[in-house]
């Protein structure tokens, strides 16, 4: 850690992953009530557990990429963080208001928290994954903006590298592209029409800027290739993902009263969008392949390759899979998209937040990197987590072909609840495989704790093991 502000990254990464095992245990519950369907019932219902679920999601990897930012701007700026106080400041109001939201969903019937909240007054909750309360919307815009005023007056005011540049400008699309979650128009079309450019926009456009500004960071610092070379790739990676990522949008207009013209845009961007996925992950291997040095953290390394290769599968071809209007007309809503939408959040978003607490965690606490106990320890999380999700995406996938053909393709098409019960079995195999992505999640916190000889950081810039 070469600036003290840099710490106020800490709190953040460790509120991520606590957060992170709410969101899986409360996946789990999720997976448990597709085959037990009053598991829990009533005190969770399946549409507050699954609420919940997603919300935690999104709250902890926002959480992970505000701590990376405010880990790399100082090293990228070379200056300590304008505020990092107000750094403080807004951690405890975003976890305050996320806890106090969670647990008004689970105490409270989400009607009852409408009124309790006036949402009468301004009208934005009941929609999917935007569910939040008017209040705590506007709490996360004053929490943005507070954290964008922090992380560019930090950039204005140092270096400015391509790296720090992307960031901001993905952090900033992010914050703006929240503001239409306020946006509730009365048309349904047009209410889904805008919803998208919060759900779309993220994931596919502004988010994938973070992920690849993070990447260059963590590339950068364990390979010592030079920073021209890894800045070029970043460069065109970035402007592959927006030229295909906004116009892709349209793969989401097909069904919901949009003109035909989507169609054909969604299809044929939609088509391109696993072009800058491929390109990160031949990015990501001939950076490692070039590197001038081996940095003790192999952990933190193998997070970074792992995280390209299962964006691309999860975005990429899983994305592609169903991407096309014709493929989608049949697809859209089942199973195949749960499949494509676990591994993509998990590759391209949550592998990158990890792979940054990896690399800076240990950098936090006076340690060029962990132990070797606790790397492996890590690295058996890597590959738990990891091959985990690549079955819950096999068994959603197997699920959704076959709810294709028997609620949708076939002469005499079934009832949904019907087909529901003959995909049990992928539901079960499903959870299993929950479970062991847990156990992965379990013995990743593990690691951080493990004992040992520590690889420390010492005056003059070099490392030694010390007990």
């Amino acid at each position: 850690m070469k600036y003290s502000s840099q710490a106020v990254a800490k709190p953040y990464f460790i509120a991520a992953v606590g957060l992170f095992v709410g969101q899986i245990l409360f996946g789990l519950i999720m997976g448990l009530q597709y085959v037990v369907g009053d598991f829990l019932f009533p005190a969770i219902p399946f549409n507050v557990a699954r609420m919940v679920h997603t919300n935690l999601l999104i709250v902890w990897l926002l959480f992970g990429f505000m701590g990376a930012a405010y880990y790399l701007v100082p090293e990228e700026a070379e200056r300590e963080l304008q505020s990092p106080r107000l750094a403080l400041a807004l951690f405890w109001i975003f976890l305050v208001a996320g806890v106090l939201t969670i647990l008004g969903y689970l105490l409270v019937p989400y009607a009852g928290l409408a009124k309790l909240t006036g949402n009468a007054i301004w009208p934005t909750m009941g929609r999917e994954f935007l569910e939040q309360p008017t209040i705590t919307k506007l709490g996360i815009v004053v929490v943005a903006l507070g954290f964008l005023f922090n992380i560019g007056m930090t950039i204005l005011r140092g270096r400015k590298t391509a790296v720090s540049l992307v960031l901001l400008i993905g952090l900033t699309g992010l914050a703006v592209l929240f503001l239409f979650s306020l946006y509730n128009p009365t048309n349904l079309v047009e209410d889904k029409f805008y919803w998208w450019w919060v759900v779309h926009l993220w994931v596919e456009g502004v988010w994938e800027l973070i992920l690849g500004s993070i990447l260059a960071f963590v590339l950068i610092k364990i390979t010592g290739v030079d920073r021209e070379v890894i800045e070029k790739w970043l460069y065109v990676i970035i402007a592959m993902t927006l030229i295909t990522g906004v116009i892709g949008t349209g793969h989401h207009y097909y069904w919901i009263g949009t003109p035909g013209y989507w169609k054909w845009w969604g299809s044929i961007f939609s088509a391109m969008e696993p072009i800058p996925f491929f390109m990160m992950t031949v990015f990501a291997f001939n950076m490692v392949n070039r590197r001038r040095r081996n940095h003790p953290n192999k952990a933190a390394t193998l997070w970074a390759l792992g995280c390209a290769v299962m964006a691309f599968l999860g975005a990429g071809v899983w994305g592609f899979l169903h991407t096309l209007a014709p493929v989608n007309y049949y697809t859209h809503g089942t199973q195949i998209t749960a499949a494509h939408g676990h591994m993509a959040f998990y590759g391209a978003y949550v592998m990158i937040v990890l792979t940054m607490i990896s690399y800076a965690m240990p950098q936090l606490r006076g340690r060029v990197a962990n132990n070797e106990r606790a790397q492996v320890l890590e690295m058996w999380s890597f590959w738990l987590m990891t091959v985990s999700m690549v079955f819950i995406t096999l068994f959603l996938t197997a699920a959704g072909i076959l709810q294709v053909w028997l609620q949708r393709y076939s002469e005499n098409p079934q009832p949904f609840m019907v087909v529901q019960e003959k995909l049990a079995l992928f539901y079960w195999m499903r959870e299993v495989a929950g479970l062991v992505f847990l156990l992965g999640l379990v013995l990743y916190v593990a690691s951080f704790f493990v004992q040992g000889e520590e690889v420390q950081v010492v005056e003059g810039g070099t490392a030694e093991a010390a007990a």
